[in-house]
């Protein structure tokens, strides 16, 4: 075998025979590429009947024919039973119809490779001589995590036509980053960027990439967004890869929701690939829990813009915990609004700067604290600010904290 072929299978009939283990890893592949997957075996897995159950592929209960391979595209013979799939691979030969034969490779005339997708792309390593499928899975698995890893250049090298993906790169730790995110990183031909963020990463890149910085501080919006929705545009509209690169999610808070639709308005192809928010992580990395069994059974995430809105006001009111983003300099007024409200002033409240980073600080206060506190310590943004009995230092050491063993909620 020297010629390796990549074959489009969705929506054309495959047909797998034997049901058990080997035969439903390589269905289960085929699946994954929408292929028509028709199964046979006299005793098929639990497994194999659970597909068939929920209709993803066609199950008979009996002994292959030679008139299971009419109308087939490609053949996979996987049963206990070398003489069985030998036959099998002798009728696929006889209708010049692809077929791996899983206990025999020599026999076969196709092989499977071992394969990962990144983003529009599938690695695959398919051993040439005698077949080694555990090495060619070592390799896949290190070339794999090569590719994953961003460390490869994916940029497209044919004229296509151009799209953009938001890419969500959480609270600030490359670490956080989905692999998803690095690897659509790698394809950018153009990156538009926020000023927080996995921005690090931005130094991987080959110097030819465009970067763009729009970030935005408290203070400072250098481009308005309808700029930032044009320059998209514009660049995906003259056949580039724009990767439009977020901090945390590009739906919390991230005006992803308006780019998408300038996008599509139109007519660029776009995607997203979710990000870890700071809203859930940056306290989870200071050792706070937004929910608790018996404590805090619902969580209220807003923005600081907004101030003290009613629907902040209700949820500290009813003893859920607050997350506040961009809420520095609204701190004051959100607390004297709560307190105001009858918010118990004694709540607890921690401020964490720069969660994710080597500069991460968690300031602990109450409500009735807070400001001073904020501004005796110089809190600076960016900062998430948690209010509720899970701010409390400490809480986690609190025998409070324990469950009785019961249900989920």
């Amino acid at each position: 075998m020297t010629t390796l072929v990549g074959l489009d299978l969705a929506g054309r009939r495959v047909l797998v025979v034997g049901a058990g283990a080997v035969g439903m890893r390589r269905a289960r592949r085929l699946l994954d590429d929408a292929a028509h997957v028709v199964l046979v075996d006299p005793s098929p897995s639990d497994d194999a009947r659970r597909v068939a159950s929920h209709g993803d592929a066609e199950l008979f209960v009996r002994r292959v024919e030679e008139a299971d391979l009419d109308d087939v595209w490609f053949v996979v013979a996987a049963t206990a039973d070398p003489a069985v799939n030998g036959q099998v691979a002798a009728w696929a030969r006889a209708r010049r119809t692809w077929c791996v034969n899983a206990s025999d490779r020599r026999d076969g005339s196709a092989r499977m490779a071992a394969s990962s997708t990144h983003g529009d792309l599938a690695l695959g390593v398919v051993s040439v001589g005698d077949a080694d499928p555990r090495r060619a899975a070592v390799v896949r698995d290190q070339l794999a995590a090569h590719v994953a890893g961003g460390e490869v250049d994916l940029r497209r090298r044919r004229v296509r036509r151009g799209r953009v993906v938001l890419v969500g790169s959480g609270p600030g730790d490359p670490g956080l980053v989905p692999l998803a995110g690095l690897e659509a990183l790698m394809t950018a031909d153009v990156v538009v960027t926020d000023r927080l963020g996995a921005t690090p990463l931005l130094d991987r890149l080959p110097p030819d990439v465009e970067v763009v910085n729009v970030g935005k501080s408290p203070t400072n919006h250098p481009v308005p967004q309808a700029e930032i929705n044009a320059l998209l545009v514009d660049r995906a509209l003259r056949g580039l890869t724009v990767v439009r690169f977020k901090g945390g999610d590009p739906y919390v808070f991230g005006r992803g929701g308006e780019e998408m639709h300038a996008c599509r308005l139109a007519g660029v192809e776009v995607s997203v690939v979710p990000g870890i928010t700071s809203a859930f992580s940056v306290p989870a990395l200071a050792g706070i829990p937004v929910t608790q069994r018996g404590v805090s059974t619902s969580v209220h995430v807003s923005s600081g813009h907004v101030g003290a809105d009613d629907a902040t006001l209700a949820a500290l009111g009813a003893g859920a915990t607050v997350v506040l983003l961009m809420a520095v300099s609204a701190l004051s007024a959100i607390c004297e609004a709560a307190t105001s409200a009858g918010v118990d002033p004694g709540l607890p409240v921690a401020i964490i700067e720069s969660g994710s980073t080597h500069a991460q600080r968690v300031t602990r206060a109450t409500l009735r604290t807070a400001p001073v506190v904020a501004e005796r310590e110089r809190v600076r943004p960016p900062a998430v600010i948690v209010m509720g009995r899970v701010a409390a230092e400490g809480f986690l050491d609190d025998p409070v904290c324990a469950t009785d063993g019961g249900g989920d909620d």
